[in-house]
């Protein structure tokens, strides 16, 4: 089994993530390798938190253009957690509300 800090890379921070904090709901950028039990586990662990479900999504790079030159940012893997009702909230989000 892989480290958990390694599947768990940074948090998404955007409006629609922190109106789905409320619903127990919390959104990470994770390695593309990684599946939905390696994430639940890694977020259990680093956490101490218990998760219900796990949702991913592979996201497409964005195309960008600068002149002539065309380019792609880097795709990446998004995960949305669930917590269980009766789990504590995450405390890294609490003072970003």
């Amino acid at each position: 089994m892989r480290i958990p800090h390694d599947i768990i890379i940074k948090p998404v921070i955007t409006e629609e993530s922190m109106d789905a904090m409320s619903d127990g709901k919390y959104t990470f950028v994770v390695d593309k390798r990684a599946t939905k039990s390696d994430i639940k586990h890694a977020v259990e662990k680093i956490f101490d938190v218990k998760v219900e479900k796990v949702n991913t999504m592979n996201m497409l790079g964005k195309e960008k253009r600068m002149g002539v030159h065309v380019g792609r940012r880097p795709s990446w893997k998004k995960a949305i957690i669930t917590l269980t009702d009766d789990s504590k909230s995450i405390e890294f989000f609490e003072g970003m509300e």
